[in-house]
């Protein structure tokens, strides 16, 4: 009801992460669990320079979701955003590419400068809720200016992967500590709730 997260009985409404934690986005949702072969396509597409998943992950989640993102009614679509540094090192953002291609697709605009990732922070694969929450800790940033046009919005994040919501959460709060009125994302994969 709130993630997207599988969970392992039909009457459960919230997955275990969602139970135990208060989240600032509004609602979101992925297009498949984090497991093979999805989690072998995401790494290519991250680590061996597979750009061009970004836009077939991009068409799925547009024929998947497109009734949904027309509920949510963002104004704005905002990649995940990458470090410089990281940035600089890989070549690309994942997340810019889906997000640039979803939005073609669905007439949404996309902004890859109003938001950003202000502190280098640790890859979270290996560190439990609590450590990633604190590594994520004011990571993120509204750019000069851009509280006058995120002011009373809907957002849309996107992102490569969804596991335990700390990422999210810390944009989504950043965002509202903006004035952004809404969040919601969509991710390529998703952990399990259970």
């Amino acid at each position: 009801m709130k993630c997207g997260k599988p969970v392992r009985h039909a009457q459960q409404e919230y997955c275990h992460d969602c139970v135990q934690t208060q989240h600032y986005f509004d609602k979101g949702a992925a297009l498949w669990i984090h497991k093979e072969p999805v989690n072998m396509s995401i790494y290519q597409y991250k680590f061996h320079g597979q750009r061009w998943f970004g836009k077939y992950y991009a068409r799925e989640m547009a024929e998947r979701y497109g009734s949904v993102l027309m509920k949510w009614k963002p104004d704005m679509i905002l990649p995940i955003p990458l470090h410089r540094a990281k940035l600089r090192k890989r070549g690309y953002n994942q997340a810019a590419i889906v997000s640039k291609e979803l939005g073609r697709l669905m007439e949404i605009p996309v902004n890859m400068k109003i938001f950003k990732r202000v502190r280098m922070t640790n890859p979270l694969k290996n560190l439990n809720p609590a450590q990633r929450k604190k590594n994520l800790r004011k990571a993120f940033a509204v750019a000069d200016g851009g509280r006058k046009k995120l002011a009373g919005k809907t957002i849309l994040l996107v992102d490569d992967i969804y596991t335990t919501g700390s990422t999210m959460d810390e944009a989504a709060k950043t965002l509202k500590n903006a004035g952004v009125e809404k969040v919601f994302y969509l991710t390529i994969s998703i952990g399990q709730g259970y």
